[in-house]
């Protein structure tokens, strides 16, 4: 066993939230040790963000491909399941060889401020740590501790996965071919994420459980159903308002068994079932026992306050804390959370705006709140939408499927409350409403700013104009494309003319 070495921060987790907390680290001049059990870059790279993401651009230009084909009558275009697989590898290695390259280039450099060690960590003291890989172990002692040891797949009492034909969101990655049948338990983004790519890809009949009356609830009804209406067009079956009354294996397959909202029961066999119910925070043996932290047996976690822990050295970021389970808000509580202990940042981390994206069909990006946000909290507010079908860029892409909504307080100042993107190019559209939001800039400016033409990002603009009386084309005549309208509390939707 080697001597016991001493750092300025010990971060436990090489995820986004864990190396992103150690990089900022680094800036700061600081001794650091990152330990990581598995691989660097965790889900964010392996079973996650990155690997998903890239079989979701596959699967879209498979489908994009397919609509051509059926266009002018031709057979059906299909990649074999090995195909998408080393796709999605050659991918992950990419990402896996910045890291490996960065990280061996740091660890040589000759101040030793950064060292790696890969292994299972755990608290053998209030300000120690004992890693341990095989007979390899390392003691080693730090001033803060950053604990962003990641999630894993949320499991059910009643669902066995066994990874073969019952599978986690972690196992799916690993089947050897593309089934030919599939139900999806658990209608949020990652459940409908997968169906979208299953759907997309072809060749696999895909059924999808929602315990709700739609599916993405957290979404207003417009966004859901859109997405809803392009899933069912391409072959998928929604079971809407439905309770898993039972599942389990049957010879070659999966046999489920449903009550509907009428209470009649259907069974269904299938070739493999994936359970997408959320994630949950990976503390399990890290000895914080040792460090007069507990996990909370109502809830499974650490109690914070933003990233800050009972132990004023021991901070929590990312998808450990069992909340917020992105990987740009992981990234930011580890870039945070050093820069409060070391850099004298005071202010509050803020969720309030913060940019997301949901890979459907079509992709959804938000930032802000939606329209039944606003309504749940009684803030009366105007919203502009206008349908991709109104867009030059749209129509030239031929992907018409989408609109924008902009969602602005009702009053003289017309600060952006929200906006939502459901479309090509949704992520891109929204980061000038984000800054925007974020800087307090009125709507008029966006109204009046220059567009490159012809861009999706016009849509956004012309929403802005209809807010203000000033669009191009006038919702009064084109209304099944375009409208205007006012909500207040306890008062009906006023449209615009």
């Amino acid at each position: 066993m080697e001597a016991m070495q001493h750092f300025d921060l010990c971060v436990i987790g090489g995820g986004p939230s864990g190396y992103a907390a150690a990089m900022r680290a680094l800036d700061l001049g600081k001794r650091v040790l990152l330990v990581e059990r598995d691989r660097i870059g965790g889900t964010g790279i392996y079973n996650g963000a990155l690997t998903s993401k890239t079989m979701w651009e596959i699967a879209q230009r498979v489908s994009s491909t397919n609509e051509l084909m059926r266009d002018r009558g031709r057979e059906p275009f299909r990649l074999s399941w090995e195909e998408v697989q080393r796709t999605v590898n050659e991918a992950a290695f990419e990402r896996k060889y910045l890291h490996a390259c960065h990280m061996q280039l740091l660890g040589s450099n000759a101040t030793g401020t950064f060292c790696h060690e890969r292994g299972h960590a755990r608290f053998t003291g209030t300000s120690t740590v004992r890693i341990e890989r095989g007979e390899h172990v390392v003691d080693a002692s730090a001033e803060h501790f950053i604990i962003a040891t990641g999630s894993r797949p949320r499991s059910l009492p009643t669902i066995a996965t066994d990874e073969h034909r019952i599978l986690s969101s972690d196992g799916i990655f690993n089947m050897e071919e593309q089934p030919k049948s599939i139900v999806i338990i658990g209608a949020g983004v990652i459940g409908c994420e997968f169906a979208t790519i299953f759907a997309n890809l072809g060749g696999t009949r895909v059924h999808l459980i929602d315990r709700a009356d739609r599916i993405l609830p957290f979404e207003d009804a417009d966004v859901s159903e859109l997405i809803a209406r392009n899933l069912e067009r391409k072959g998928v079956v929604i079971h809407r308002s439905s309770k898993l009354e039972q599942i389990g294996l049957v010879d070659g397959g999966v046999q489920y068994t449903l009550i509907n909202a009428n209470g009649v029961s259907e069974t269904v066999v299938v070739e493999k079932a994936l359970l997408s119910v959320g994630r949950v925070a990976n503390l399990d043996g890290l000895g914080l026992e040792h460090t007069g932290l507990h996990i909370d047996p109502a809830t499974g976690l650490v109690p914070v306050e933003e990233t800050s822990t009972a132990q004023p050295h021991i901070h929590i970021v990312g998808d450990a804390t069992g909340s917020n389970m992105l990987v740009n808000l992981g990234e930011m509580e580890g870039r945070h959370a050093v820069e409060r202990i070391w850099a004298g940042r005071t202010d509050r981390i803020s969720y309030a705006n913060i940019s997301t994206i949901m890979f459907l069909d079509p992709e959804v990006a938000g930032v802000g709140m939606n329209e039944q946000e606003c309504r749940k909290k009684g803030i009366a507010h105007r919203v502009a939408r206008i349908d991709y079908s109104c867009l030059a860029r749209a129509i030239a892409m031929r992907r018409t499927k989408g609109f924008f909504k902009l969602i602005v307080s009702n009053d003289a100042e017309m600060r952006i409350l929200g906006m939502r993107a459901v479309g090509e190019h949704a992520s891109s559209a929204i980061e000038a409403v984000a800054l925007m939001i974020r800087l307090g800039i009125p709507v008029r400016e966006l109204a009046e700013l220059v567009h490159p033409h012809p861009s999706i990002t016009e849509g956004v603009q012309e929403c802005a104009r209809m807010l203000l009386g000033q669009s191009i084309f006038k919702p009064v005549v084109f209304a099944d494309r375009m409208r205007c309208y006012d909500w207040a509390p306890d008062v009906a939707v006023v449209e615009a003319a």
